[in-house]
């Protein structure tokens, strides 16, 4: 029956630098699942709008940036979100780089201001703020409330569960009651189910009993596993540690929401940074993100409240390290003595470098986005940590045997990934599984009998191997190279292998790891060595004659055309 029909139409799944952007049917309800484009046109075929109401999972970009000129298109259009969710979205339309978030004028409206500011100290309360400009942007979202089902159309409700992952990120549970039958459909927008720094996991617990029929879910790890979290923290504040104990300074480029503040307060509260005698700049829309934290405190977790209780949770002079704003008197200091930088991942960072202070060392959060570096970063230090905002392959899979729907649809990662996901056995031999491209309708029937569907066809290579008297050589046809995956298994030309069973799985060795074993080892000059060769450039061989060609090395590294750098 057309009432009961229940389909997904994917305007954006979230691969590369494409946004969110689902339509999802359920009988005569259209539904626009987040609108994270950076282009609405397909969205405009159509006089009328693209649905019937809008939802938004969270504030980033990739899936809320096409809100506003969604807005402007069709005034009418209704859009929710949680409360947090509605004050941090317009961090999204900041016109300048110099504007910033003011807060809320009498009316209730969001004021977005280019401003010029003179600091008074670093307090951001005593700051003088010149106003240049004003952009007034109506509150065209509303907001729902957690734990508690919204009827927002005949029939249909929703309801929003903390997903982890951001300060107001919500997981949605629609409900449509049909003549036949009530149909349920979850989706999780980004979510985590680990306890970060700012925000608590997404808590399976009140899902239990809701029985989603079709559940769609992110699949941005693939199949891949996370260290604990508070290892990839340690291991982010020792990186930072060994660069100021070199009298280095720290540039971490990151996006506005989220990922920064959670580094803020990881090293206002780590022990190794307590007390520290050091400065922690923040710049740009991370500063202005910063200020709308503090007015959701409220929201935040009670281990934040009670920290917040004793000190700023951002901008502080007086505990150390003291965090304050980047202004344009400092940033002409910035360096002496070494500091940590946090700013926005599209900021020209030759701003921030002053060959006359100490070095700079670059911090790249590993996601695919960042497989180039920034502009003018390639001339310095680079190094790349983790520090996961998305669930790995245990909790992805474990959300999806608690909710136990009948079908799965995967979205938000490269399509290798969400390939490794959908041919797990696990998976197919319980649910419906898809993982559609953008503008792939997905039909959705619902019914009592389960049906395998095919298996997804994966790519498997066949190789030889070889016994040689002091190592063994395993050869792979060159088509496995045109998997985008290669470049980073191929990262250094270095693999470590490890029994699992009775399989061999071979990793590539990333330049982080190797950078880090070799930290503490000093080259000895009469050895022949990548170090002082003199086609080593930008830790990478440039030797055409060189196995390790095109390939980073390390110092230690060596090959059979070493040429040394002649004085």
């Amino acid at each position: 029956m057309t009432n009961d029909r229940l389909t997904c139409f994917p305007y954006g799944v979230g691969q590369g630098a494409e946004g969110v952007c689902l339509l999802v049917q359920m009988g005569p309800h259209r539904i626009l699942l987040d609108c994270g484009l950076a282009d609405i046109t397909p969205l405009l075929s159509e006089e009328h709008p693209p649905a019937d109401l809008v939802l938004c999972s969270h504030a980033h970009k990739d899936h809320a940036q096409g809100l506003l000129a969604l807005y402007q298109a069709f005034p009418d259009l209704p859009v929710y979100a949680s409360e947090e969710t509605t004050a941090l979205l317009p961090l999204n339309w900041l016109p300048l780089p110099s504007e910033r978030i003011t807060g809320l004028d009498s009316q209730g409206q969001t004021k977005l201001k280019d401003t010029g500011i003179t600091e008074v100290g670093s307090n951001p309360e005593a700051a003088e703020v010149e106003t240049k400009g004003a952009l007034d942007i109506p509150p065209f979202f509303q907001a729902l409330p957690w734990y508690t089902p919204v009827e927002i159309s005949d029939g249909l409700t929703v309801e929003l569960f903390p997903a982890g992952h951001l300060p107001g990120a919500a997981a949605m549970l629609l409900c449509y009651t049909a003549p036949s039958r009530t149909y349920r459909l979850f989706y999780t927008g980004d979510f985590f189910l680990s306890n970060s720094r700012l925000v608590e996991g997404l808590s399976i617990e009140p899902l239990r009993g809701t029985k989603p029929d079709i559940v769609i879910v992110e699949g941005t790890y693939g199949t891949a596993r996370h260290p604990h979290r508070r290892q990839q923290e340690n291991q982010l504040v020792e990186i930072v540690e060994q660069a100021i104990a070199s009298n280095k300074s720290v540039l971490l480029p990151v996006p506005t929401l989220g990922l920064g503040q959670e580094i803020l307060m990881l090293l206002r509260s780590h022990h190794q940074f307590t007390g520290r005698n050091l400065d922690i700049w923040v710049d740009g829309t991370v500063a202005a993100a910063c200020d709308i934290y503090l007015e959701l405190l409220p929201h935040l977790p009670t281990s934040v409240q009670n920290f917040a209780r004793h000190q700023p949770l951002f901008w502080d002079e007086r505990v150390r390290p003291r965090v304050r704003r980047l202004d344009d008197e400092n940033r002409r200091t910035i360096g002496q003595p070494p500091c940590i930088v946090i700013t926005d991942e599209a900021a020209d960072l030759s701003t921030y470098f002053h060959p006359d202070y100490s070095s700079q060392l670059v911090l790249l959060p590993e996601q695919p986005r960042y497989s180039q570096s920034p502009e003018n970063a390639e001339q310095h230090a680079i190094q790349t940590y983790s520090l996961a905002q998305h669930s790995d392959y245990l909790g992805t899979t474990q959300l999806i045997h608690n909710l136990r729907p009948q079908h799965v649809i995967f979205f938000h990662g490269s399509p290798n990934y969400l390939a490794d996901l959908t041919g797990l056995e696990e998976l197919q031999n319980r649910y419906h599984l898809h993982c559609p491209a953008t503008g792939t309708l997905v039909e959705l029937p619902i019914g009592e009998i389960f049906v395998q569907p095919a298996a997804p066809s994966l790519t498997n290579y066949e190789g030889e191997l070889s016994e040689l008297d002091t190592f063994v050589n395993i050869t792979l046809p060159e088509t496995i190279i045109a998997d985008p995956r290669w470049q980073d298994f191929a990262d250094t030309g270095l693999v470590e292998a490890r029994w699992q069973g009775k399989e061999l799985v071979l990793r590539g060795l990333s330049q982080r790891e190797l950078l880090k074993e070799s930290s503490n080892s000093r080259i000895p000059m009469n050895i022949d060595c990548c170090g002082i060769c003199r086609h080593q450039r930008g830790q990478r061989c440039w030797n055409p004659a060189s196995p390790l060609y095109g390939f980073k090395v390390t110092s230690e590294g060596y090959c059979p055309v070493f040429e040394p750098i002649v004085p």
